[in-house]
């Protein structure tokens, strides 16, 4: 078996396309985890996935890279917190918003957290939807490290986390207002009528067609004059081939 070999076996296995991943990159990645777990092929790797669940985990983990943290680049955070004031609201109190590729719920938390604070009447409704089901549990636990907080503000930790032990917990109010789903940015078919999209450091590690393929459905999911927040390393060079102009500089609007 080869690498690409194993890549047919992980979407057999996982249903995870990892063909639609930039392949040097892939490729160093896959044989770096080999290489740590100390396994000399393709075919003894998959021998230790099929009876670790531990193995299993952490290769999910390490493919589908769940790094997030609370208010990632509080500079930018910012930029949408004013955005959804200043444009969204003026338009519509009940909020359709969509985290998607959440990982362990920091962004979706996040925004529930810009949303309360800003105090708006309305009922919003946020989806937060990855493809790793472990992390999405652990999302729901809304539990989390010192170290997963530290863009949090000190008014913002007193105000919606729990200091237990070496966990920080949070607000079950905050937990109410999203709502957790599996969901796979290349396989699965996206809903619609979101005024905010927010998929941030993800989309970076796809080859091109995919990327163009999701961000025109990205851009066929909003509402006209949405907005879709992406990451600090992620500048959509070619937005208005899917209908968006500029509205900051990692956030763009659905023309």
């Amino acid at each position: 078996m080869d690498l690409e070999e194993f890549k047919k076996w992980v979407f057999r296995e996982f249903k995870i396309d990892l063909s639609a991943y930039k392949s040097n990159q892939l490729n160093r990645r896959i044989l770096s985890l080999m290489s740590r777990v100390g396994v000399n092929s393709e075919d003894e790797y998959v021998a230790l996935l099929k009876k670790d669940p531990n193995q299993r985990q952490k290769f999910l983990d390490f493919i589908t890279i769940n790094v997030t943290e609370f208010f990632r680049n509080p500079e930018i955070f910012e930029e949408l917190r004013k955005k959804i004031e200043e444009e969204l609201i003026p338009k519509q109190n009940n909020l359709k918003i969509w985290s998607a590729a959440c990982s362990i719920g920091a962004e979706p938390y996040s925004i529930a957290i810009i949303l309360d604070n800003l105090r708006i009447k309305g009922r919003h409704t946020i989806l937060a939807t990855d493809i790793d089901s472990s992390i999405l549990e652990r999302a729901k636990q809304g539990e989390y490290l010192l170290s997963e907080i530290k863009n949090v503000k000190s008014e913002y930790i007193q105000k919606y986390f729990t200091h237990v032990n070496d966990k920080y917990i949070i607000d079950p109010n905050i937990k109410k207002m999203v709502t957790f789903k599996k969901h796979d940015l290349i396989l699965d078919s996206y809903e619609s009528g979101f005024d905010l999209i927010v998929c941030r450091n993800v989309v970076i590690y796809f080859n091109q067609d995919v990327k163009n393929e999701i961000y025109r459905k990205f851009s066929d999911s909003l509402k006209k004059g949405g907005l879709l927040f992406v990451g600090a390393t992620e500048s959509i060079y070619n937005y208005k081939d899917y209908g968006f102009e500029k509205a900051s500089t990692f956030i763009y609007r659905k023309l």
